[in-house]
């Protein structure tokens, strides 16, 4: 890598931090399921190996919710708005599935990541552009094992997409008749939950795999991590003050219009190259 192309990725990485702050605070998305679309892209510009473009968007991304995530369940847990007993009940489930998660992302190919990515974002579109609330799908919370089973799907296409766990996990929560604080903050502390043992898999997952851009750690871009999170809690705040400001029923209309085009696009890379 020249050092043209180490400005044009440092720049690229900073954009994808500041494009991800304002998100999260404007519309209360989720960073990651703008991170891993946008890196994705960028990687694909600077010509990096297909091969491995999505597993460090993916890997990356998973390292910024690590800290962005932390601070977010604290915040929440101090306003009480964290359920842990339901927290004691998902974990195991969760880890289980972030550990699924992982061999499966490092067992298939790039393609087939950005297609389960591609896929899901197109349902998180389609939920965002509606106007209602979601239907409830259940007259009462799901038992334990219900519960357990929520978790395990969770914390297994969270990892392969390089998110959270709050783009899935609030609207089925809403779904399953959870109140909206409660969603919110138990989902700010699952996605400590999925991306710390997260972050480690895709460390080791990528370790000896060649043709990585430099400065990256199994499928963890450093410089990214270095680059993105700190961008990302430092203009968070902002999107947060445009949201007072601002109509955000039409930007989350946007939002979900951008989500589909580049799910839309992921999902032609998948399946047309």
């Amino acid at each position: 890598m020249n050092g043209l192309e180490l400005v044009l990725l440092v720049v690229g990485l900073l954009g994808t931090g500041v494009l991800a702050g304002i998100m999260a605070g404007l519309l209360g998305v989720g960073g990651g399921i703008v991170i891993v679309p946008v890196l994705f892209y960028v990687f694909t510009l600077l010509e990096v190996d297909p091969a491995v473009q999505m597993h460090l968007a993916v890997g990356t991304s998973l390292a910024v919710v690590v800290p962005t995530s932390l601070r977010s369940a604290i915040n929440h847990h101090r306003n009480g708005t964290v359920d842990v007993p339901l927290l004691r009940t998902l974990w195991p489930a969760l880890l289980i599935g972030v550990l699924l998660g992982v061999a499966l992302s490092a067992w298939v190919s790039g393609a087939v990541l950005t297609g389960v990515f591609g896929f899901v974002a197109l349902l998180v579109a389609l939920n965002m552009a509606r106007a209602a609330p979601p239907p409830h799908l259940a007259e009462r919370t799901p038992g334990i094992w219900g519960q357990r089973a929520i978790g395990g799907f969770v914390g297994t296409v969270s990892t392969m997409m390089g998110i959270g766990g709050g783009t899935l996990s609030v609207p089925i929560f809403q779904a399953l008749r959870f109140p909206m604080h409660r969603s919110v903050g138990t989902a700010a502390a699952i996605g400590c939950i999925i991306s710390i043992p997260g972050v480690i898999g895709f460390l080791w997952a990528g370790l000896g795999v060649p043709d990585r851009p430099p400065f990256s750690i199994g499928y963890v871009s450093l410089l990214g991590f270095l680059l993105i999170a700190p961008a990302t809690v430092f203009f968070a705040p902002y999107g947060v003050k445009l949201a007072m400001r601002l109509n955000t029923v039409q930007l989350r209309r946007a939002f979900a219009l951008f989500l589909f085009i580049t799910a839309v696009l992921m999902l032609h890379r998948t399946f047309f190259g």
